[in-house]
């Protein structure tokens, strides 16, 4: 989730049609903008511009979407190289994503975002406030939203999740209004998406707040990894539970099996090759995760968790080591700001993980608890 000041030049992220191409070859005095963790951006600095490259995270051998991005207040240069111009810094946005708000929102910019959709996602308590009062505008749900509404805002930029095989959003790519594809959830490492803050920092000329926040992201990652590394045990870790006839498995090449290992513990399907959530037969999950340490759930009800609940969803889960031991911790999400927060602040989601695998006295959760029996509540 939030964006911050001063542009030189800036940057963005994935998409897949949008406007204002202009020219096929750029200067070759550019010097490439260097990302330390992000696999899927290429940005470089020219003399009034920087390029943004983003790699189809679904085909590496393709360039999803190319961006120029160009302050708003300079003259369009000549001959700019292939791609959507954007002018900088955006102030007019539609943004489609809870996480996304939540960012713009933590770098200062809020007043920027004039439009949202699935409002009912958005874990954010003044944009309802200011969506009831008619500041802004509720556009109905992303995959059908209300263009008439979108057209009146007359957005500089629309920011949305791409999707694999996303085409061109139908009437939405035909508006001539940039599309800027957030693919940052698609990063392969929890620091490699936190670094996509700087880009949005870019683009809604919060710069040097954006980098000033990731770096301390960064230390406080680095630092929390490197005690967990201390710790001579290493717990068994399985996440999520079953949902109607599916238990969603994260991969093991994920953010969550990346940030499970960085905590010191061992995450039962490391060995999957997958980097997002695979759907498995509860029963074939169940044999595999029945004996693990801890347990860590997230789900969204009105109440909290308790061990009851959770057999009563399914029985089985009952016959579950950490559910016998107690060691099951659940985030429930209608009560935290867990996806507006954790995606650039995986520093905090890090050390929620030490803290629940090598438990101390001063041990301090955010956004998970542990569940026990309802009588205990």
């Amino acid at each position: 989730m939030k964006l911050k000041v001063t542009l030189y030049v800036t940057i963005i992220a994935f998409a897949i049609t949008s406007c204002g191409v202009t020219g096929k070859h750029a200067s070759d005095d550019s010097l490439p903008i260097e990302m330390k963790y992000s696999e899927l951006l290429t940005m470089e600095q020219y003399d009034g511009y920087v390029t943004a490259r983003i790699t189809d995270p679904w085909d590496s051998t393709r360039t999803l979407h190319s961006y120029v991005l160009v302050p708003r207040e300079e003259k369009l240069p000549d001959n700019l190289p292939d791609g959507d111009v954007i002018r900088t810094p955006i102030s007019n946005a539609v943004v489609y994503t809870s996480v996304h708000c939540g960012l713009i929102d933590e770098l200062g910019a809020y007043d920027k975002i004039k439009g949202i959709c699935d409002l009912q996602y958005i874990n954010l308590p003044k944009l309802h406030k200011d969506v009831a009062r008619g500041k802004i505008a509720d556009l109905g749900e992303t995959m059908t939203p209300n263009i008439e509404g979108l057209i009146d805002i007359s957005p500089d930029a629309v920011m949305l999740s791409p999707f694999e095989n996303s085409g061109s959003y139908g009437k939405l790519g035909k508006l001539g209004i940039p599309l800027i594809e957030c693919a940052d959830y698609m990063e392969r490492t929890p620091l490699g998406r936190a670094e996509w803050i700087r880009f949005y920092g870019m683009l809604l000329g919060r710069q040097h707040e954006a980098d000033s926040i990731f770096a301390s992201v960064e230390r406080s990652y680095d630092d929390t990894r490197r005690e967990a590394q201390q710790y001579k045990s290493r717990p068994t870790v399985v996440t999520e539970m079953k949902i109607g006839s599916t238990w969603y498995i994260a991969g093991g090449n994920s953010t969550v099996a990346i940030l499970i290992d960085d905590a010191g513990g061992d995450y039962i399907f490391k060995d999957l090759p997958d980097k997002g959530a695979v759907p498995y037969s509860p029963e074939v999950a169940f044999e595999k995760a029945k004996d693990a340490d801890f347990w860590l759930i997230k789900y969204n009800q009105a109440t909290d968790m308790t061990l009851e609940d959770l057999k009563g969803f399914w029985n089985m889960n009952a016959y579950m080591s950490a559910y016998q031991k107690q060691t099951v911790y659940s985030c429930n999400l209608s009560g935290t700001m867990f996806f507006e927060k954790t995606p650039f602040h995986p520093d905090v989601l890090l050390r929620e993980y030490v803290n629940i695998l090598h438990p101390t006295d001063k041990a301090n959760l955010i956004y998970y608890k542990r569940v026990g029996r309802k009588d205990s509540l």
